[in-house]
C-alpha cells in the first residue's frame, strides 16, 4: 500500500499508529552515524507488549561492519527480553521510502515472518508484510 504523506483529514487508528512509529523514527534520525554513505535511516520495532525501540544506521570505515537502523532496532527489543515483533517502521530523509535490505529482512523474519514494515520517506509511505518482502525466508523451522 502507498499513500502521500501529510494527508489532511482523519485517520484511522492504524494509521495513526504508524504515523506515531515514524515520528519515532523520525525523532533519532540525527543520530545516525553515517560518515561515508550520507544516507540517514532511522527505525522504530514496535511489539506486542506495546512498546517501541528504535533505531539509527552506524557505518564503519570497514563497510562491511555497518549496522543498519532495523537490525539496531531489533537487536534493542531483543536485548530488552521484548522479542514479539508487530511492526517495523523505517524512515529516511528522502523524496521516496526504501525498504530493508535483505539482511535486516532475515533478522526481522526470524521475530516474525509477516511483520508489518511501513516505509516512509519525506513525501510518501509505503506498506508490506515482509512475508512480501522476504517470501520463502529461512527460518528456524528448517532447522527442525
Amino acid at each position: 500500500m502507498t499513500r502521500p504523506r501529510g494527508n489532511p483529514g482523519r485517520r484511522r487508528g492504524s494509521e495513526r499508529r504508524m504515523d506515531e512509529l515514524i515520528e519515532a523514527a523520525k525523532a533519532v534520525l540525527n543520530n545516525a552515524y553515517a560518515p561515508y554513505s550520507k544516507f540517514k535511516v532511522a527505525a522504530a520495532v514496535k511489539t506486542r507488549s506495546g512498546k517501541v525501540y528504535t533505531g539509527v544506521n552506524v557505518e564503519n570505515a570497514s563497510y562491511g561492519l555497518t549496522v543498519c537502523a532495523e537490525r539496531v532496532a531489533v537487536f534493542k527489543a531483543v536485548s530488552e527480553g521484548d522479542r514479539d515483533i508487530e511492526v517495523v517502521a523505517v524512515y529516511v530523509d528522502a523524496d521516496e521510502p526504501v525498504a530493508p535490505c535483505g539482511a535486516c529482512r532475515q533478522v526481522i523474519a526470524e521475530f516474525n515472518p509477516n511483520a508489518l514494515v511501513v516505509m516512509a520517506g519525506r513525501n510518501k509511505v509505503k506498506t508490506a508484510r515482509l512475508s512480501e518482502l522476504l517470501p520463502m525466508a529461512f527460518t528456524g523451522e528448517r532447522l527442525r
